[in-house]
């Protein structure tokens, strides 16, 4: 699957290990890097569906359309899907196995 970042801050955070680590810590900088490294191996969204410890879900309320996998607790990777139009389903979820490309939005609590 094909990885963009919401800017280039981000992107450098995720990428380079140093600057994960210091903006993170080790531990979850570990986590980024392992669920961009599924993310990336993934052919579409539907095969993180299979792994079970990233726990791959889509968000509800104001995150609706936005997807997130799991850190360290209460930590998430954020992202959503690249293609304009979102591809829906009839009941109005992602067509997971259409979503190809995505776009990460940040490193996150969403319980806050």
């Amino acid at each position: 699957m094909d990885i963009l970042f919401r800017n280039r801050r981000l992107k450098r955070d995720c990428i380079d290990y140093k600057k994960s680590v210091k903006r993170w810590g080790p531990r979850r900088s570990k986590l980024i890097r392992r669920r961009l490294d599924e993310l990336r191996d993934a052919k579409s969204l539907d095969d993180m569906r299979f792994l079970p410890a990233p726990r791959c879900h889509e968000l509800k309320g104001n995150r609706k359309g936005q997807l997130s996998v799991d850190l360290d607790h209460p930590y998430r990777l954020i992202f959503k899907p690249v293609e304009d139009p979102i591809p829906e389903k009839p009941d109005g979820g992602i067509d997971w196995k259409k979503v190809k490309s995505i776009c990460i939005v940040g490193v996150e609590d969403t319980h806050e």
